[in-house]
């Protein structure tokens, strides 16, 4: 092939990446699950106007959508959302409960029945952002359906309250809100679905309250659950407000297995709870667990989504964990000896999903070379296989980018974690007297990290001659809580420091093009952008995506309840530093932006509101810097649409040809203004 490589400037290369095919694979399977032996998943649909369709995989091997178009399988409780489904099976086949994005409430559906339809099991309320599910867990026993209930009391933001409740199954609180039975006092803001011991007779939960996140402090709850249903005086048996718990789940014996990051990683831990003599659990703390296998690595995450699970107990005592640091696997945990058997196979990221039926788990992977699949591993033979949502190459994998897992060394000599996209082309390279343009990528989160895995956004950059960097910068997860929170009170500084060496440093060993960087990120990764283009001469532009642009009114009343506090651990309080909000808002630094940029926005985000864009636009004007603005109808904090991803990748590419000199074929000039 060396022959046929022909040399052209970088960013000038033919793709066969468009943006229409990176748009239409977009988004990843989630919320694995078995409903019998069948295993069933949502997953997105951006051609159906950004659905998540819900999936069964028969036993035959077929693939088929459990609900038709428009149906729309997704929570909004903490905007974020949750587990969307549950289901059981019956005679008749399986009955799933399941939420409805566009109305929010819970129904019950039977597949299998001939004529059947969803019937509502839950009522619509007027009352500001209505009443919310997530995280259901069916109880034939009892005819109920156990969830969180996320009810807003007023038409502010912080106006909600949450807690575990149930919900009939015959659906008689579907015009009747009295008829939803709540199952515990509310005593946290925050609440994840009860998880009930194998005997019935106790019920565990996690909850926490602002000013706290669930990477900061959580509780874990344990209660007697009554004859009716009810539960009993709870009592914390672990976490804290400097510990967080993510995920708690009853083993097969009755003991409680839960996921800490007491020593300042998420491991896990075994406690045994039992009922007391005076109907209490008697409170088990930090001696009364025992580490099952203490490692520097992550055996959770954080808690972005009720109902997230990273690990699986199985009947025969072991328990399926995804650990690692930095990259993830999927392990078989001995409790009793501590040693964790991985399972072979391509794949460098599991998402947070995980289910166990019999011998059987299931989750969600993917690699550099390959996208999120459905995995099955058989415990019995140790092989994983792909069973559903499977990858399939929509181009010849010649032209994705081979990844780079590399630490650079920043301010006071801290390690940065990156992964690297240099430029990839079967056919071409660039001239030996240039170097090639490279962006920064920041994550969202900004408590999240960069996965390792074939994105084609990224191919469809690197595959025309425009290295990508993803920066794991200071706050990230996956290395540990130390490393987390390193932006504690430094978001803003920390982030856009890394970004910045990361990107020095490739200019400077020769890998990028120094007079040709840019930076873009979505969310907490457009706020490090938009600060970044504010605070450093690095950059030559920016793309801003649905992003974080002014603290002041984020943190009074801007956005929505579950990030409202947010800021009082990255920047601080704000009484105390309400200096500190204005300083590093790019909305009040907007005078000293002199690069060019692009920002993108949905006109329905309640997390970070098309307001704050208009408003630093606003103090962009007349300045002119070259810019544009687009926003985008029906889409909220996260592009869903086809068309959305397509226009928005064409237009981050038209900024980056008109900046750095660029002629990438068959891409319409974004039109900048001043």
């Amino acid at each position: 092939m060396g022959d046929m490589v022909r040399t052209e400037p970088y960013g000038d290369w033919p793709s066969p990446i468009d943006a229409a095919l990176a748009a239409s694979h977009d988004g990843k399977p989630e919320w694995v699950g078995f409903v019998g032996d069948e295993v069933w998943w949502t997953e997105p649909r951006p051609a159906e106007a950004g659905r998540r369709a819900l999936v069964r995989r028969r036993a035959d091997g077929r693939e088929e959508s459990v609900l038709a178009v428009p149906w729309n399988v997704r929570s909004r409780v903490i905007e974020y959302g949750g587990h969307p489904w549950a289901a059981v099976v019956r005679e008749a086949g399986p009955l799933v409960v399941f939420c409805e994005f566009a109305d929010q409430r819970l129904y019950a559906y039977e597949p299998d029945v001939p004529g059947a339809e969803p019937v509502p099991l839950t009522p619509v309320s007027p009352v500001g952002g209505g009443l919310r599910w997530a995280d259901p867990r069916i109880h034939l026993d009892r005819g109920e359906v156990w969830c969180v209930l996320e009810e807003f009391t007023g038409e502010g933001p912080e106006d909600v309250r949450r807690v575990p409740a149930a919900v009939p199954l015959d659906g008689s609180a579907a015009a009747d809100r009295t008829a939803v039975r709540e199952l515990a006092d509310e005593q946290h803001k925050f609440v994840t679905s009860p998880r009930v011991s194998p005997d019935g007779g106790l019920a565990a939960w996690i909850g926490w309250d602002h000013p706290r996140m669930p990477w900061d402090g959580t509780e874990l709850l344990v209660a007697e659950v009554t004859a009716e249903g009810a539960f009993t005086r709870p009592r914390v048996v672990a976490g804290g407000p400097r510990e967080s718990v993510p995920q708690a789940e009853w083993a097969h014996d009755g003991t409680l297995l839960f996921a800490s990051d007491r020593s300042g990683w998420w491991n896990l831990y075994r406690c045994e709870v039992t009922a007391g003599s005076d109907g209490n659990p008697p409170p088990t703390g930090a001696g009364a667990a025992v580490a099952l296998c203490p490692r520097e690595e992550e055996f959770a995450g954080p808690l972005w989504k009720i109902g997230l699970r990273w690990f699986a107990p199985l009947e025969n005592g072991t328990v399926a964990v995804l650990h690692g640091a930095g990259v993830t696997a999927l392990g078989i945990l001995d409790p009793e000896t501590g040693d964790v058997v991985d399972v072979a196979g391509p794949w460098t990221e599991w998402t947070s999903t995980l289910a166990a039926h019999g011998s059987r788990v299931v989750g969600a992977a993917a690699s550099p070379r390959s996208a999120v699949e459905v995995v099955e591993l058989d415990t019995r033979t140790g092989r994983a296989r792909v069973i559903g949502a499977a990858h399939d190459d929509p181009v010849d994998p010649v032209y994705y980018p081979e990844p780079q897992i590399r630490t650079f060394s920043g301010p006071q000599g801290r390690e940065i974690h990156a992964h690297i996209y240099p430029p990839h082309h079967p056919a071409r390279r660039g001239p030996d007297d240039t170097l090639p343009p490279y962006v920064i990528w920041a994550h969202g989160g900004p408590t999240g990290h960069a996965p390792l895995v074939l994105d084609l956004s990224i191919a469809y950059f690197t595959s025309r001659g425009i290295g990508v960097a993803e920066v794991n910068y200071g706050g990230s997860t996956g290395y540990g809580r130390a490393y987390r929170e390193r932006l504690r009170e430094q978001w803003g500084v920390v982030d856009v420091e890394d970004c910045a060496a990361v990107a020095r440093a490739l200019a400077e060993e020769g890998t990028a093009d120094p007079a040709r960087l840019a930076v873009r990120g979505g969310s907490a990764g457009g706020w490090t952008t938009a600060a970044s283009l504010a605070t450093t001469d690095v950059y030559a532009c920016g793309t801003i995506i649905y992003p974080v642009l002014d603290l002041v009114s984020w943190a009074n009343g801007e956005t929505h309840d579950f990030e409202s506090h947010y800021l009082e651990s990255l920047v601080g309080p704000i009484a105390e530093v309400r200096g500190r909000y204005v300083e590093r808002s790019p909305a009040a630094q907007a005078e000293h932006i002199t690069a060019p940029f692009l920002l993108l926005q949905g006109l329905d985000d309640v997390i970070c509101p098309p307001s704050q864009a208009e408003r630093f636009l606003a103090r962009m004007q007349g300045r002119q810097i070259p810019h544009a603005y687009i926003a985008f109808e029906g889409e909220g904090h996260g592009f869903r649409r086809a068309d959305t991803m397509i226009r928005a990748l064409e237009a981050e590419l038209s900024l980056y040809a008109q900046v750095f000199g660029l002629h990438p074929p068959g891409i319409a000039t974004l039109e900048l203004s001043k």
